[in-house]
């Protein structure tokens, strides 16, 4: 059956090598399962309906992109689309949650209809290099800075914005945490995130800092609190129009982009560059995210820890089938990960954020043409508290500078949009349009 269903002499592989690759893969992205309830909590859903809501819209994701694409792929709730969701829509513009599902469900499914309409090559080859490599650098600052202020290391001040906090136990457990996580980074030990996790819990429970669990199995935590909750029509504004579209970009390049490296360590490429299956596997990344959103998460997207999965011998769609099955067995262990406190997710939000910022390192910050959007980018999120601001930002001067500086080749019909639904957002912010 595994033959017929995912053609493993084909790829050269086997049962046991892909079921172990999908035990890795599984080991370096199941953070999440600790991570985005307690980030999505801050916007005030339900905990523990969430733990559930996660692990089922990654068991949907990666179950689906294994069967229907046959690649060795996981997808899970994004990191920085979380925080998105969180701290820019609920928090910062005052969003409800249930309104919030809704942009997250438009957003996947504009996702889809360029996927289907296959345009959404042109879409990603538009929008300018360094403003998409300035996007993943300032997520992974914004996600770091919400980590230094879960830890309590860094704390508001009314004079200087933000400040050095009071270094107690919570706090040094918190630092031990993210140490302890770049030794196992180093060393590249599988699962270096989650060991750090549950190290930093571990600790935490045997100096009383945190309650221990309940239990270790039980049953799932009810999805209804959330569940189907998602506000459609509540996110048909033309002020919520700039944040669909940002969660559709967002998405759109951390999945190209992850899918292009994986593809490279997989052997996936042709010749002439293009990549086996991409179409599907984009579909299912949109699929995911319009489920995601019904079960009450933020937006589902590909996982670039799929390459432990695939250095580990991952070739085939069974790889990803058995990240979906330890993701199901999961949902049964849920007073364990329940009683993950903020503290121990802390070390690993600020190590994403550091994995994210590498992707600054291919920008030129000599050519200030290029250099001071992505500067814009990635400095005003974390500044701002928010996501889209920095790309509007980025968005916009980039557009500015290059009409000044008479580079009009460089402009090109969908940024020109882009950089309209900026301008638009920002006229709605300030208040000039309702």
């Amino acid at each position: 059956m595994f033959e017929r269903i995912f053609k493993l002499r084909e790829h050269r592989t086997n049962v046991p090598r892909e079921f172990f690759a999908g035990l890795t893969t599984f080991l370096t992205m199941s953070y999440i399962i600790f991570v985005n309830p307690s980030i999505l909590a801050d916007a005030g859903l339900p905990r523990e309906a969430l733990i559930t809501a996660t692990i089922l819209a990654s068991v949907a994701g990666t179950a689906l992109v294994g069967l229907w694409a046959n690649v060795p792929y996981a997808m899970a709730p994004g990191m920085g689309l979380n925080a998105y969701f969180a701290y820019t829509l609920v928090l910062h513009q005052g969003v409800p949650w249930e309104t919030a599902l809704g942009v997250v469900f438009l957003s996947g499914m504009v996702f889809l209809v360029l996927t289907l309409a296959g345009v959404r090559e042109k879409v990603v080859a538009a929008i300018p290099l360094c403003l998409r490599l300035a996007a993943g650098g300032g997520i992974g600052l914004f996600i770091a800075l919400i980590g230094f202020q879960n830890m309590g290391l860094v704390v508001a001040n009314e004079v200087t914005l933000a400040k050095l906090g009071s270094i107690t136990p919570p706090v040094w457990l918190g630092l031990g945490g993210l140490l302890l996580l770049g030794v196992l980074e180093a060393r590249k030990v599988p699962g270096a995130i989650l060991l750090s996790v549950l190290a930093t819990t571990g600790v935490g429970m045997a100096l009383g800092k945190t309650p221990l669990p309940d239990g270790v199995l039980s049953l799932p935590p009810s999805l209804a609190p959330i569940a189907f909750k998602v506000d459609i029509l509540g996110a048909l504004k033309v002020s919520l129009i700039a944040p669909i579209f940002s969660l559709m970009f967002v998405d759109l390049f951390d999945s190209v982009g992850t899918i292009v490296a994986c593809s490279h360590q997989a052997g996936m490429i042709d010749k002439d560059g293009r990549i086996h299956k991409i179409d599907r596997i984009l579909e299912a990344d949109a699929i995911a995210t319009v489920v995601g959103s019904l079960l009450g998460t933020s937006t589902t997207t590909t996982y670039l820890e799929s390459g432990s999965g695939i250095a580990a011998g991952g070739r085939t769609g069974l790889t990803a089938v058995s990240v979906a099955f330890f993701f199901l067995l999961a949902l049964f262990f849920t007073p364990l990960i329940g009683a993950v406190p903020a503290f121990a997710t802390a070390p690993a939000l600020v190590g994403v954020g550091v994995f994210m910022f590498q992707s600054i390192k291919a920008i030129d910050f000599t050519t200030f043409d290029e250099a001071v959007p992505a500067f814009l980018t990635i400095i005003l999120m974390p500044l701002t508290y928010s996501i889209s601001n920095g790309l509007i930002f980025g968005f916009l001067s980039y557009i500015v500078i290059a009409v000044l500086c008479g580079k009009w080749s460089k402009l090109n019909p969908v940024l020109l949009v882009v950089g309209l639904l900026s301008l638009l957002q920002i006229l709605i912010e300030a208040g000039c349009l309702k």
